[in-house]
């Protein structure tokens, strides 16, 4: 045992005597001049930004903030409406009633349109055309609107048969009307003004026979003018015959 133990001391001091011999490695110092700096001499294109580029991040996906938007005096009348409406029909929620609101205001911007259109048709089925002057206009052709302005221009005769062929009866009517006016005027019975209505120039009439039949001649004429019922040949042959009895008295003095 004791043996053991020397050998084992003998063999760790010869390791440590060998350690301590071996020669320290040398360190090196290595320096380095601009001939070990490799310079990169490649050209470098500065890309630069394209002109009104930030228009690019504008979508709603750049936008990290987001921010209610203000709302506009249609927004606050529609918001008014939506309550309105939810107190009066009991609506469950607020989005109930906003959609009811979007409805009624498409609605009544439908019916809007359609009225509008509807009085243009009107109108352009009411129009009249062009129609042409007597012999001392040298036939001029004017729109229906001036004939009132030139009245005592007017061949009403020819306006009169042109109608007639043309089956607008209500039309021949308001001619017949416009014809008794010109020849009231014309012996001085009125003082035409286009101005005028009905009711100044029956004030100026100043026989009661005439007066009488001129009141009567213009309730015809309202009625059938101005009326909304289908004008039927009876009517109208009783008005025209109305009419054409009085323009010949008026003519015969």
């Amino acid at each position: 045992m004791n043996k053991l133990i020397l050998l084992f001391l003998f063999f760790f001091c010869s390791n440590i005597g060998a350690q301590d011999s071996l020669p320290l490695a040398k360190k090196e110092k290595i320096v380095f001049t601009e001939k070990d700096v490799v310079v990169d001499s490649d050209f470098v294109a500065l890309k630069p930004f394209a002109k009104n580029f930030k228009k690019k991040y504008i979508d709603e996906a750049f936008i990290y903030e987001f921010k209610t938007p203000e709302k506009n005096a249609w927004d606050r009348f529609k918001e008014w409406l939506a309550n309105f409406f939810k107190n009066i029909f009991k609506f469950t929620d607020s989005k109930s009633a906003v959609n009811f609101v979007d409805i009624l205001l498409r609605t009544i911007a439908i019916l809007i349109v359609l009225a509008v259109i509807y009085m243009i048709v009107k109108s352009i089925m009411n129009k009249e055309g062009q129609w042409v002057f007597g012999k001392n206009s040298d036939r001029k052709i004017i729109n229906y609107d001036e004939i009132e302005k030139n009245l005592h221009k007017v061949d009403f005769e020819k306006l009169i048969q042109k109608s007639l062929e043309s089956g607008e009866n209500r039309l021949t009517i308001r001619y017949y009307y416009l014809w008794l006016l010109k020849k009231m005027s014309e012996n001085h019975l009125i003082e035409w003004d286009v101005e005028k209505t009905n009711s100044d120039y029956l004030y100026e009439i100043k026989d009661e026979a005439q007066k009488e039949d001129f009141a009567y001649l213009s309730y015809l004429y309202n009625n059938i003018w101005y009326g909304e019922f289908e004008l039927d040949e009876a009517t109208f042959a009783k008005a025209r015959n109305a009419f054409e009895k009085s323009i010949k008295k008026i003519n015969n003095g």
